[in-house]
């Protein structure tokens, strides 16, 4: 019997991805509209990830799920890290994002451009428990934007095992075999499955 848990992002390439990661195990319900914006302060992804799926649970009455990803590039210190969303403002777009981390990195070679995307999914439970699992990819950022598909910053990052391409260039079942949110969610998957066998 699959588990039923609210989506708490509303960030719909989001929701595409993790609706098909947990295929088979959870059904992924839609976030409600009438619930606000959860403000993400914690200042850690782990804990942003609690404030949304515990913001959501508490409005629903339902398990929620939520997951909060970082980028991190060693040549900037680990930034954008916990602001990678927000890198270029609050209300940046994927591209605005991607034209700065370039402009950060211009002349930086690539053997000092070697970054990690990092996420952290947890789902909190109406009986006050929460379940918690993480995912990490390295990579290396491209110079300049490569392909085509996935979201954020996909076209300038390429990932150790992904076969020289970025994830831009790669069908949405590739990525998520290497990816960091498709490692946090099968982690994810693997200590639900414990939790409905128990």
């Amino acid at each position: 019997m699959s588990i039923e848990l609210v989506a708490a992002t509303a960030n719909a390439d989001k929701r595409v991805e993790i609706e098909a990661m947990l295929a088979g195990v959870a059904v992924l319900l839609p976030r409600p509209s009438a619930v606000p914006e959860v403000v993400e302060d914690a200042g850690t992804l782990e804990g942003n990830a609690r404030l949304k799926a515990a913001a959501i649970c508490a409005a629903t009455g339902r398990a929620a799920v939520a997951d909060d990803t970082g980028l991190e590039v060693d040549a900037l210190g680990g930034a954008p890290g916990v602001w990678s969303a927000r890198y270029a403002g609050d209300d940046a777009s994927y591209a605005e994002n991607v034209a700065k981390m370039l402009e950060e990195l211009e002349g930086v070679p690539e053997a000092e451009r070697t970054a990690r995307f990092r996420t952290v999914a947890v789902v909190c439970w109406p009986d006050g428990t929460e379940t918690v699992a993480t995912g990490t990819v390295e990579g290396v950022i491209v110079t300049e934007a490569v392909g085509t598909g996935g979201f954020g910053y996909d076209p300038i990052f390429r990932p150790v095992g992904g076969g020289g391409r970025t994830f831009a260039e790669m069908s949405r079942a590739e990525k998520q075999e290497v990816s960091h949110r498709g490692r946090a969610f099968r982690a994810l998957l693997e200590a639900l499955g414990s939790r409905t066998s128990s």
